[in-house]
């Protein structure tokens, strides 16, 4: 019986993995949206926009019972268990974190945001999922291992766009920070847009 009981939770946790990669890939694949929107920034803004309203309908036609081929597998995909018989928000918020960025900010303020987003916040539940052994006083549902993959993925990635290390290390610092703060899916709004703004303060 117990052994049992250990393979059913293995089954589960490996695919609540295979889910948690499916949406960080999802958010990984936001960081292209700033070369997007530098080689054609109001396509890009509308066709977002559009694949936005696409997904809302998707998921208001779902919790009536209605299947949308390709955007239902999808969403049922990225859901957690928070998220049955519920509307599943991470899309909406991702995309909206990345459209206000991108609308509010300069250029490469809106890049180092949206990367934030991207690599920080995509790569933090990543490796708190398959490394986070040590939690977080104060923030139980953090890992040590998911803030450290937040801080280094975020130094990297900004250090990249501006070649600036202080620029990079103060991005990383205020996203890690962020990230520990327990918005749910609203931090794929704060995120870029709170570090996007820090950045344009910053220049």
């Amino acid at each position: 019986m117990a052994q049992a009981q250990r393979g059913i939770q293995k089954k589960q946790h490996i695919n609540e993995l295979l889910k948690e990669l499916v949406r960080k890939a999802t958010h990984l694949c936001a960081a292209f949206t700033p070369t997007l929107f530098r080689v054609a920034f109001v396509p890009t803004f509308v066709l977002l926009s559009l694949v936005l309203a696409a997904y809302c309908a998707s998921e208001t036609l779902r919790r009536k019972g209605v299947t949308v081929p390709v955007i239902s597998a999808f969403t049922a995909a990225c859901s957690r268990k928070r998220d049955e018989n519920q509307f599943v928000f991470g899309p909406v918020t991702l995309a909206c974190g990345v459209l206000l960025a991108a609308l509010l900010f300069q250029p490469l303020s809106a890049r180092v945001g949206i990367y934030a987003l991207a690599f920080g916040d995509g790569l933090a539940s990543l490796a708190g999922k398959c490394f986070g052994t040590i939690r977080i006083p104060f923030v139980p549902q953090k890992t040590v291992a998911g803030s450290t993959a937040c801080f280094a993925a975020i130094f990297i990635s900004v250090f990249a766009a501006t070649g600036v290390s202080l620029t990079a290390l103060l991005a990383a610092a205020a996203g890690t920070v962020l990230e520990l703060i327990p918005l749910k899916d609203f931090d794929n709004v704060l995120l870029p847009v709170a570090v996007a703004a820090l950045h344009q303060f910053l220049l």
